[in-house]
């Protein structure tokens, strides 16, 4: 694979941290395990398939997370594609606990974060993690006490950089006085854009944005949705998919966007990835924006 000239490399390059760069489009691990988050993959071998395709394409951000299964999505990552390619990112969060399918609670405690950083290295077969982002902020703890824990392992050449996962600025500029913060992941596309003024906020500061649900689950897709027939006549002009669209849509939004959508298919996976080379009009932009609104 020639990373320059890949499909991936048509959605531009973010530099995380300053220093660590990355194809703006990258993609997420969620989906690879069981319903709910919980459990094994229904095609393990497919799961595998997927996460080599993504490298092959030129992705170079892959977002995970212990909680993923848990522990199965990072699991596959290392047997999949440890030793690493030459620029590939893995991009890991700590800080929620699985009690069942969508069944979450916040522990930030320093020890178990630390220990959650520790398990993470030896799942994903990695001596550093470029990229930890802490999952939750964990309201009954001071937030000293875990971002404390992952500044520790900064300090031990365990973890590169440090992000956070739905905050807003007043967040994150708390963060910042214990540790510098160079991404954000919260819930943004182009049906959902409730963290518009945290997005805006990111990119004066040129901290990355990594949009999840960014189809907004598929919402803007389904027939019975008042924009669906809309954005459909969009996509068809332009030889897309209303999803692709969705996806350009947030990489035309602002350069410090990385929109990391999952699939447990290679087929989708192939098909998101090649929305990196869709490009439109600021007037056909102002169009889909439109269209999604009504």
């Amino acid at each position: 694979m020639n990373a320059k000239n890949s499909l991936a490399a048509a959605s531009g390059t973010f530099l995380i941290g300053g220093d660590v760069p990355v194809h703006r489009l990258g993609y997420g691990t969620m989906r690879l395990v069981g319903e709910g988050a919980w459990g094994e993959p229904a095609d393990p071998a497919e799961a595998k398939r997927v996460l080599r395709r993504a490298v092959e394409l030129g992705v170079t951000l892959i977002d995970t997370a212990d909680a993923y299964g848990p522990e199965v999505a990072e699991r596959l990552i290392g047997e999949a594609l440890a030793p690493y390619s030459p620029g590939v990112v893995i991009a890991t969060k700590g800080g929620i606990t699985r009690q069942g399918p969508a069944r979450t609670e916040y522990v930030g405690r320093a020890g178990y974060l630390i220990q959650c950083v520790e398990m993470s290295l030896r799942r994903l077969k990695l001596e550093r993690i470029d990229l930890y982002q802490l999952h939750r902020i964990d309201p009954r703890l001071p937030l000293e006490e875990s971002l404390g824990a992952l500044k520790r392992m900064q300090e031990q050449g365990k973890i590169r950089h440090i992000g956070l996962s739905e905050v807003n600025s007043i967040e994150i500029e708390e963060a910042e006085r214990i540790v510098p913060i160079v991404t954000v992941q919260n819930r943004y596309s182009l049906g959902d854009r409730r963290h518009e003024e945290t997005l805006n906020w990111c990119q004066v500061k040129g901290i990355g944005f990594l949009p999840w649900y960014p189809n907004a689950g598929g919402k803007l897709l389904k027939p019975d949705h008042p924009a669906a027939e809309k954005l459909e006549r969009i996509a068809r002009r332009n030889e897309a998919t209303v999803s692709q669209l969705a996806l350009a849509w947030l990489l035309q939004r602002s350069p410090v966007l990385m929109p990391i959508p999952g699939t447990s298919k290679v087929t989708h996976l192939e098909e998101n990835v090649a929305a990196a080379k869709l490009k439109l009009s600021a007037e056909e932009w102002a169009e889909v924006e439109a269209a999604a609104k009504s």
